[in-house]
């Protein structure tokens, strides 16, 4: 359990510092065709569909992958 939770942490820090040192590297991301973006004068609204389904293709492929 420790083992995952360093592994977790060093990912989250690797993010952190590609979006502090190099933010242009994901800016495609929320962009993406299928989000959904309503701006109006009263307000924005924001739905990301197709970066959520994204990430959790990309999440259920990485567990899947080291669960065996």
């Amino acid at each position: 359990m420790a083992r995952w939770l360093m592994l977790f942490g060093a990912a989250l820090l690797l993010l952190g510092v590609t979006l502090h040192f190099a933010p242009w590297l994901l800016q495609w991301f929320g962009r993406l065709p299928g989000d959904i973006r309503i701006e109006s004068a009263r307000g924005r609204v924001f739905i990301p569909l197709t970066s959520m389904l994204l990430v959790s293709l990309v999440l259920t492929l990485l567990v899947n992958l080291f669960r065996r």
